[in-house]
């Protein structure tokens, strides 16, 4: 395995967590707001494969909605 790749697969798994948690009633949205902005600053590169090749642009993609195309 690479060696950012259990980082990059764990930091993901907290993000996904936290996010869960703060769909969650009563959840205190201050501390989700806080560790999901230092979980998302943390992240490493992805690991090798994990997108496209040609991904390297991303302002090469499709328009979001509510952008213009």
């Amino acid at each position: 395995m690479c060696p950012d790749c259990e980082d990059f697969a764990r930091t993901v798994l907290l993000l996904g967590q936290l996010a869960l948690y703060a769909d969650m009633a009563g959840a205190d949205l201050d501390f989700a707001d806080a560790v999901s902005s230092s979980l998302a600053v943390s992240l490493p590169e992805p690991p090798q494969g994990t997108f496209p090749d040609d991904y390297d642009d991303p302002n090469g993609g499709p328009a979001h909605p509510g952008e213009d195309s």
